[in-house]
């Protein structure tokens, strides 16, 4: 069972995202802010990193910039997931270390294939 970090400082977004991977065979571990989701990063070893941008404590961008700096967490893919949708703003997540870049809103069921996808389940 491959498992997901997901980090996002929004309830609602969390529970959506968990409930959705968990109901196709996720494991999944939480984080609410942009530190705690590096630490878990190192601690947990998921397979997948969903991050939000805007966070409190550490911003995403700056958590896959720590994320890919950190031997033992580099090679973990990262998917940013953000309400930020300008070219700039992605391509910010790309050179941050971002392997993929989902806009809010998305539908549960391309977050499913992207992550599918990525992990080759």
């Amino acid at each position: 069972m491959s498992r997901i970090l997901i980090a996002d400082d929004e309830p609602h977004i969390l529970k959506l995202v968990t409930f959705t991977l968990s109901n196709h065979g996720y494991e999944v571990v939480t984080a609410t802010d942009g530190q705690s989701a590096t630490e878990l990063a190192e601690q947990e070893q998921p397979d997948l990193i969903l991050l939000d941008v805007m966070m409190p404590i550490m911003n995403g961008y700056d958590a896959a910039k720590r994320i890919r700096e950190n031997p033992a967490t580099a090679h973990i893919p990262i998917v940013m997931l953000s309400a930020k949708s300008q070219v700039t703003e992605i391509a910010q997540g790309l050179d941050s270390g971002a392997t993929e870049y989902i806009c809010k809103p998305f539908t549960p069921k391309d977050l499913v294939k992207k992550v599918s996808e990525l992990l080759g389940t």
